[in-house]
């Protein structure tokens, strides 16, 4: 299953490449800058599919396990100067599975720099000590 990108979302995204830097720790981020992190985090997925799944490494039974993409969340957290962005995905037991996308600007543009996958617990750690806080 490939996964969805609106072409709208990647048009706003071609045209935010060229926007100014996001706002500083604490402040808002401009609409464009929250569509540019959308989109490179969907382009990130798409581009790490595998025959339309994304693989999950089970290194204690020594396989790769198909994630299938379902949705984003809407919310971004701001981690200092670095962002996290959320999807769910599907197991093929049926099971959702929820991914970190750890970001960073890079440029004019973002990147992941860090994914976890079915790993809350840094994120619910850094966002219970304050170091990651939703966006307005």
């Amino acid at each position: 299953m490939k996964l969805p990108v609106s072409l709208a979302i990647l048009g706003l995204a071609v045209v935010c490449s060229v926007c100014g830097p996001a706002a500083a720790a604490g402040d808002s981020l401009k609409p464009s800058d929250k569509v540019a992190l959308q989109a490179a985090m969907f382009q990130h997925i798409d581009s790490q599919l595998v025959n339309g799944a994304f693989l999950r490494l089970n290194a204690k039974e020594g396989r790769s396990e198909p994630l299938a993409p379902t949705k984003s969340h809407p919310m971004i957290l701001r981690m200092g100067e670095n962002f996290v962005l959320c999807s769910d995905f599907r197991g093929a037991d049926g099971k959702d599975v929820n991914i970190d996308f750890y970001m960073a600007r890079a440029g004019t543009k973002y990147v992941v720099f860090h994914t976890e996958v079915g790993n809350r617990t840094p994120l619910e750690q850094m966002m219970s000590s304050g170091k990651a806080q939703p966006i307005d």
